[in-house]
């Protein structure tokens, strides 16, 4: 078994990354994919925690930029996040990785409620635990919720897996000129506003010295980054 330099993690994905090419919806070959590069990671016995996004099925702040009440946008974008979170355990369970979905609003019929100390010990006995429905409350992004579940859970690290290889200065798709960080602090990142999390993620990750990884989805970039190699970029104190 390799030495892993995080035992702990907490992988957060979007919505969009469910859809693959069709670009909404959910996906079952992209979904069985990811499963696949995620299943690769738990063979190396990593305790691991989900959070996946809503965007391929509703976006809660943009529907209410098109005048829709924010609290009743954001409601609906967590209960999307329900739906992916059931998809991704239901690949998961069919690759052999037992799993739980835990959401933050109760809907006991389809997923347990979130409790931390229970989350903590499906955690321990080996099942991936996948966040479901963001903090519960309206006006918090998926972002927020994966730091404060990672917070929770007491991860060693918070895995951003992305279509890019890391943080760069500027968008690598529109710009050749482009520079990506290896590392970079927590401080800079918000300063230079690069968008990786939003304000109140990375107030919550800063404070309690939680390293994020931002790294490619696929090509085993987060198998790579758990045993502590160089890959994709790293943002924590400095």
């Amino acid at each position: 078994m390799p030495t892993l330099k995080y035992k702990r993690v907490l992988l957060k994905l979007s919505g969009e990354a469910l859809a693959g090419e069709q670009k909404t919806g959910i996906n079952p070959d992209t979904v069985a994919a990811i499963c696949t590069e995620i299943g690769t990671v738990l063979d190396m016995g990593v305790e691991m925690a989900l959070v996946i996004g809503g965007g391929n099925i509703f976006r809660g702040l943009s529907a209410s930029a098109k005048g829709m009440e924010r609290s009743s946008a954001d409601y609906m974008g967590m209960l999307a996040t329900v739906l992916n979170a059931l998809a991704v355990q239901d690949m998961l369970e069919k690759q052999g990785y037992p799993t739980r979905v835990l959401s933050a609003i109760n809907m006991r019929e389809v997923c347990e409620p979130f409790i931390r100390r229970r989350a903590l010990r499906h955690l321990e006995k080996g099942r991936v635990v996948i966040c479901a429905a963001g903090t519960g409350n309206p006006y918090f992004t998926t972002d927020t919720t994966a730091a404060l579940r990672g917070m929770e859970l007491k991860c060693d690290a918070i895995i951003k897996a992305t279509k890019v290889d890391g943080i760069y200065d500027k968008d690598p798709v529109k710009y050749d000129d482009a520079v990506k960080f290896d590392s970079i602090s927590y401080d800079e990142t918000l300063s230079r506003r690069l968008g990786v999390m939003d304000a109140t993620a990375f107030a919550l990750v800063r404070d309690n010295h939680v390293p994020i990884i931002v790294c490619r989805m696929f090509g085993g970039d987060i198998r790579r980054a758990l045993l502590g190699d160089s890959v994709g970029t790293i943002v924590h104190d400095k």
